[in-house]
């Protein structure tokens, strides 16, 4: 008989399938966000999702995609420097309907 894993371990299977990191990786990138772009963007902004690299950002205004089309490089050093290399390596800025 196996033994029990814990839920997480099972939910990270199936993300790693998915092209996700784990939800420890995107737990921390999602927190991080703030701190990635700023303060005064983050609330303007949202981390939505992240697929084989790409994170899915929602802003409220193009202009605010503007924004952080001028900055994505900074932005996924940023979080490169906190989650490690190829977790995100490029955005995909969404305005809200």
């Amino acid at each position: 008989m196996s033994h029990p894993r814990p839920l997480v371990d099972g939910i990270d299977h199936v993300l790693a399938g998915l092209g996700a990191p784990s939800v420890d990786t995107s737990t921390t990138v999602f927190e991080a966000w703030p701190e990635a772009v700023g303060a005064d963007l983050a609330t303007h902004c949202a981390a939505r999702s992240i697929e084989r690299g790409c994170l899915v950002v929602v802003v409220d205004d193009p202009a605010f995609a503007e924004r952080l089309a001028w900055s994505e490089g900074q932005v996924v050093a940023r979080l490169e420097a906190l989650v490690g290399a190829g977790v995100v390596h490029r955005l995909d800025v969404r305005v809200r309907r």
